[in-house]
Order: structure tokens, then C-alpha cells, then sequence
């Protein structure tokens, strides 16, 4: 595609405020084995989800440890901690799922798992374009307008908060892909009703909406009420060893192995003292303290908030130790733990991404280039009424090899994806 015809397309009021990417005439190509993975991940991450809420619940009646609960409610109102253990709440899950993956050298590392994601008006408009190029676009022309459709059959509202208001024109541009039975609206404005409600506002945000407490009691809101669900703390619990026989039970193994095939090992930055025989797995010291102290080398860990915070969207917390002088990498440490009981913090392990090259227009002289960068899939999976999990798209983010942190921004390459033949 030419950079003029990529121009020509761009809806007249934007997609994104205040956003900009780098263009390219040609979507990036994943490996058969690439694709099989992703359009298989759908369905264990929607497992997961769910036996993440199973464990919350029984945690939060007594049934287990009652730590569980207590770290991932810390921080929240106790009226939202008190709705989302409701009985009538037990059976309404996330239908939208994106998780961030980290292309890597043998596969993928899962940084992220978000249920109420940015980009799907983004991905739509880079799909269709490149579909009606000729490309064959991986998850179709329009798999996410028909996945969004499907949390709406019979039409609804999209409620954008003025927190999230640069995604407005993208979400106002795929509710028009969607159909005209979708409208937008002002999430600090708006009220409970019978109308499909898709949610695009955070709830560390609650203050802010007139009526949150009453939008939360809806059943046909998505992602519902439960904030628990939307804490990174899930990744670094996965792998809590004493919590490893629990998720074998609420777990099919190929499931839970899946999903531990792509989430890297993690730690929660609890400051609770060890026995003097115990040792931070894998870290083998017996301390946080003794984590500061560690060289460059073995640094290779990112720290980041868990949730409920405006800080934990867009990669603004996460701190990359490899990359940091030792008395900031300190202070990240100190700063983490401190703030355990009332905003938790993860750890997990750093995987590098794969070296990829692809071409970009230079957007000052529209000359052809070739990027060499990191690239970060984000598919979008959505689940229809029946409990069924189907991929709609996938949006690659390229950014320059010497970017750690892999997001939007303006020296990125924004791509559908296309799958090798």
C-alpha cells in the first residue's frame, strides 16, 4: 500500500486524540506455528479468568486462605469489594479479553491480560484497510466489529469516560462498523438501564461516575464489576507455589499449562518476612532487601503496579531493572513493598523480544525504511453468549530494537496481521 492511500483512509475526525503512529505498506506476517498459538490462547485465558474468580470466591466465603482476597481487594472501596462477591455476580465474567504478548525467540511472554481494552477501533480500521488491499487479514476484515456485535445482539451503548476520552473517536468510529443500534455515551453521565452496556472506563475512576454503584449492579454491563479480575496480581499468583495444587483443581492441565507456556514467572512484593529457612523462589535470597542489592545481570525483572490505579495502563509504572542504575532500582523495590497493603505490586521475569525487521514510510519524507524492533501482538478475543471464545483480530505494535517498553507511540509501527504461506 502507498503512504498517500493509507492518508486517504484515515476517518475525517481521527481515531485516536492526540496519537500518531508510523504506517507500512504491508501487515506483519506471522508463522503458521505463530498463528495456531494465538487463535488457540482464546479459550485457556478465558479458563483462566474464570478459575481466578472461583478462587477469589471461595477465598472471600472462607472456603481458602483468606490472604487471597484480602491482597487482591486492597486498595478498593469496601462497597465495590462487597459487589463483586454477591451471589448474582458468581456467574458474570469478562467477554472481552486482550492480552499484551511480547513476540520472543521460541514464543510468547504474556505481559498483560486486559478486559477492557483500548485499539479495537484501531485494529478494525488497519484490517479493513489492508483487507481491501488485497491482504488476507488474520482473524478476517471484520472480526472485531462481528466479535463486539455479538456482546450486543440486539444493539446497546458504549459508555467512554472522560479518563479514557482519546479513545473516544475510536470507539466512536467502530460503534458506527458495528451497527446503528450502537451509541455512545458519557460514562460520568450516565445511568442503569436494560440496554447492552459495553464498559470503557476503569474503576479506580468510580468517583468521577455519577452513578457507578448503580452501573455496577448491572448483569448485561461488560467487563462487570469485578475489579479483582483486572489485577496483574493473577500473574505472579499463578505461580505461587502454594497455590499450585489449587490451580491443578480448578484447571484442565492443558488449559493451565498453556497459559503457563506464555505468562512469565512472577513474584508478589509482599513484605511479609520469610522463615529463616525460606527463600524468594527463584531469586534464592531470602528478602526484598536483598533483591535491591542485586548486580545488572541479574536484574533481568520488571516491576509494575498490580491494578486499580491510573498509573497501571500504558506501561506508566513498569520499571525495568536491567535498565535502571542500582539506587533507582533500589528505590523501585522500596517504593513496591511499601505500598503492598493498600496498592500491590508484581514482579515477573523479563523476556526479551525477537529481533524482527519490517518496512515503515518515514513520515517526514515518505520515503520507504526498514525498521529493526520489537513487536508486541494484542489479540482480541471476545465471548459470545453461549460461553464461546472466538479471536477477532490481532494489532502488532513495532517499536525500535532499543525500546524496552513496547506500547503505542508515535515512533511505533500500528499493523494488522497477516500468517505466512
Amino acid at each position: 500500500m502507498e503512504l498517500q492511500e493509507i492518508k486517504a483512509a484515515i476517518p475525517e475526525y481521527g481515531l485516536r486524540q492526540g496519537a500518531d503512529w508510523l504506517y507500512s505498506p504491508e501487515p506483519f506476517k506471522l508463522s503458521k506455528r505463530e498463528a495456531r498459538m494465538v487463535k488457540s490462547l482464546g479459550h485457556p485465558l478465558a479458563q483462566f479468568q474464570k478459575a481466578s474468580d472461583n478462587i477469589y470466591q471461595r477465598s472471600a466465603m472462607g472456603r481458602l486462605p483468606k490472604w487471597i482476597s484480602g491482597v487482591l481487594d486492597a486498595g478498593k472501596p469496601e462497597w465495590m469489594v462487597q459487589h463483586q462477591q454477591q451471589v448474582g455476580m458468581r456467574e458474570v465474567m469478562p467477554r472481552v479479553i486482550r492480552p499484551d504478548l511480547i513476540l520472543t525467540e521460541d514464543g510468547f511472554a504474556l505481559t498483560e491480560l486486559d478486559s477492557v481494552p483500548g485499539g479495537m477501533g484501531i485494529t478494525t480500521w488497519l484490517s479493513q484497510m489492508y483487507s481491501d488491499a488485497g491482504f488476507e487479514i488474520f482473524g478476517g476484515r471484520d472480526g472485531v466489529p462481528q466479535g463486539f456485535r455479538s456482546l450486543m445482539p440486539d444493539g446497546g451503548r458504549i459508555l467512554v469516560s472522560e479518563e479514557s476520552a482519546d479513545y473516544r473517536p475510536e470507539m466512536e468510529w467502530l460503534a458506527q462498523q458495528v451497527g446503528a443500534d450502537i451509541q455512545v455515551e458519557t460514562a460520568e453521565s450516565a445511568t442503569a438501564g436494560d440496554a447492552d452496556t459495553y464498559r470503557f472506563f476503569e474503576w479506580f475512576d468510580w468517583e468521577n461516575i455519577s452513578h457507578a454503584k448503580e452501573l455496577a449492579g448491572m448483569l448485561n454491563l461488560t467487563s462487570p464489576c469485578k475489579p479483582h479480575l483486572e489485577e496483574k496480581l493473577w500473574l505472579a499468583l499463578l505461580w505461587t507455589p502454594a497455590l499450585q495444587g489449587l490451580w491443578q483443581e480448578v484447571m484442565r492441565g492443558k488449559h493451565l499449562q498453556r497459559v503457563k507456556d506464555v505468562v512469565p514467572f512472577g513474584w508478589m512484593m509482599d513484605p511479609q518476612e520469610l522463615p529463616p529457612h525460606a527463600a524468594l523462589p527463584r531469586l534464592g535470597v531470602h528478602s526484598w532487601n536483598e533483591v535491591k542489592k542485586f548486580s545488572q545481570t541479574e536484574r533481568r525483572l520488571v516491576v509494575k503496579i498490580s491494578g486499580f490505579s491510573e498509573l497501571a495502563w500504558g506501561s506508566k509504572s513498569v520499571q525495568i531493572g536491567h535498565d535502571m542504575p542500582r539506587d533507582e532500582w533500589a528505590s523501585a523495590i522500596e517504593t513496591a513493598v511499601s505500598q503492598f497493603n493498600t496498592q500491590p505490586w508484581v514482579m515477573q521475569e523479563y523476556h526479551a523480544g525477537r529481533i524482527v525487521e519490517h518496512p515503515y514510510y518515514d513520515p517526514e519524507s515518505g520515503e520507504l525504511r526498514m525498521m529493526k524492533g520489537r513487536v508486541r501482538l494484542c489479540p482480541y478475543y471476545f465471548v459470545d453468549g453461549k460461553g464461546q471464545t472466538s479471536l477477532g483480530g490481532t494489532l502488532a505494535t513495532i517499536v525500535p530494537a532499543d525500546k524496552k517498553k513496547i506500547h503505542g507511540m508515535k515512533d511505533g509501527i500500528l499493523l494488522p496481521c497477516v500468517v505466512e504461506e
